[in-house]
């Protein structure tokens, strides 16, 4: 008999045995392991890449971690003071997307795939190279980080001489106390041994492969939460607009007849789920007319629309128009969102564009990205 071995799953139930037993944190001293990862330039970079430089600065960080977006410019501040030096910065991302929740996200537009990384290195101007470890975290599982930003620095024989913290503020504003991360890097290029050698870190846990079942168990969970659809009539919809609440309000009014409705409605869940816990709030309202809301119930139970859902309670849809916002012209979908006392900061007759949309409520000043 025969037993035919895969080789390759065989790895990755090897990762997912040490990623139970947890990842050990590489010690002050040790040589830094290897690595092959693509960046988000599409080129593969590995130990030798980066031969020539005196002090190398190894940042495992990612998309979506509130403490890793505030750590973002001091990171790119470290690449530009220490370039005359030829200090090298590295940044990786190691976090599987398929472990992260739409939950966990409530604090960015974009997950960590490798072309979302690719968007947020555009975005930010990115320094240094961005790269990817998601598929197996086998970079991440040599270098143990703990939490996103873990920084961990190299003298020139590649020996671990400081890991931990970047510095101890948490928050894109403010005068660290301890600038741990530049002292480190300052003394190495000085030729002088590192005065502190290690910190704690603090930020998002690393999402491991091991995490997966945390989407499906998400996922379920919505399938469990009612879905419901009131009538709403004139007075109601002003009511909404004028959003006498302290949450940001995204509307979307739609109708089952109306086929980029239907196509972008799964757009608004996602962000349903992403911003709900945050001082946030998705309300849809139908423009079917009001016989058909069995029809626009059936609709909204299929795409688990568990937010509040109304239909406007009379067939003149002239009326629906001027409650929701007179500069709006009546085609279908109709999309605003609404700050807190009825500001409406954003209107969109037609589909949106959801990344867009995602960066527009994450950057406004009722929600935010940073703690």
């Amino acid at each position: 008999m025969r037993i035919y071995f895969n080789v390759a799953v065989f790895i990755v139930l090897l990762a997912n045995i040490a990623l139970a037993e947890g990842a050990k944190t590489l010690a002050i001293g040790s040589a830094a392991p290897d690595f092959h990862l693509k960046g988000v330039d599409d080129k593969i970079y590995s130990l030798k890449s980066f031969a020539e430089s005196p002090v190398l600065a190894i940042v495992f960080s990612c998309n979506h971690c509130p403490t890793a977006q505030a750590y973002e410019d001091r990171i790119k501040a470290l690449a530009t003071e220490f370039k005359a030096q030829k200090v090298a910065v590295v940044v990786i991302s190691s976090n599987d997307p398929k472990a992260i929740r739409l939950d966990e996200l409530g604090y960015t537009d974009m997950s960590d795939t490798f072309n979302e990384m690719k968007l947020r290195a555009k975005d930010k101007g990115y320094n240094f190279p961005y790269l990817y470890d998601g598929d197996d975290q086998a970079t991440a599982l040599a270098y143990g980080p703990v939490a996103t930003p873990h920084i961990f620095i190299f003298d020139k024989e590649r020996k671990l001489r400081y890991n931990g913290r970047i510095d101890d503020v948490e928050k894109p504003t403010g005068t660290p106390k301890n600038k741990d991360a530049y002292n480190a890097i300052q003394e190495l290029v000085s030729n002088k041994p590192v005065s502190v050698p290690t910190t704690k870190t603090f930020g998002c846990s690393m999402k491991w492969i091991t995490k997966e079942h945390g989407v499906q168990d998400e996922e379920a969970a919505w399938a469990k939460e009612p879905v419901s659809i009131e009538t709403i009539d004139e007075a109601g919809l002003k009511e909404l607009i004028s959003n006498k609440t302290d949450k940001l309000r995204l509307i979307n009014v739609w109708a089952t007849w109306c086929g980029p409705c239907v196509t972008e409605f799964p757009d608004f869940m996602q962000m349903h789920h992403m911003y709900r816990n945050r001082d946030f709030e998705f309300v849809s309202v139908s423009a079917d007319n009001p016989d058909k809301k069995e029809k626009a119930l059936k609709f909204l139970q299929g795409k688990r629309a568990s937010n509040k859902n109304y239909i406007f309670s009379i067939e003149d849809k002239y009326k629906l128009i001027e409650s929701i916002d007179p500069n709006w012209q009546g085609a279908l979908p109709y999309t605003i969102l609404v700050e807190p006392g009825g500001k409406i900061v954003y209107a969109k007759q037609g589909p949106i564009d959801p990344k867009m949309m995602k960066r527009t409520i994450v950057e406004n000043k009722y929600i935010g990205r940073f703690y």
